[in-house]
């Protein structure tokens, strides 16, 4: 039996406590392995598809608190207050 210090410092282990059962997951399952192995992902390929796309739509800016929203989505705030439900 090993002392409760050894033992709180096991249980504390990340590898002990998320890698180990992560690979006799993927050494019991042949399927996981497999599919595991087919998503291989290159940092060339991940460059290429980023060279090809544009980021002028990727940054939305929302409004700053002492902003009025409705000005920054391009909507004019006189027709927003004179609208009737």
């Amino acid at each position: 039996m090993l002392p409760p210090s050894v033992m709180q410092a096991l249980r504390k282990n990340k590898m002990l406590q998320y890698g180990v059962p992560m690979l006799l997951l993927i050494k019991i399952d042949p399927e996981l392995e497999k599919r595991l192995k087919m998503n291989k992902v290159s940092l060339e390929s991940e460059y290429e598809k980023m060279k090809e796309c544009t980021f002028e739509d990727w940054i939305i800016q929302g409004p700053r608190p002492w902003e009025d929203p409705n000005l920054l989505q391009g909507r004019n705030p006189e027709t927003l207050k004179t609208k009737t439900t």
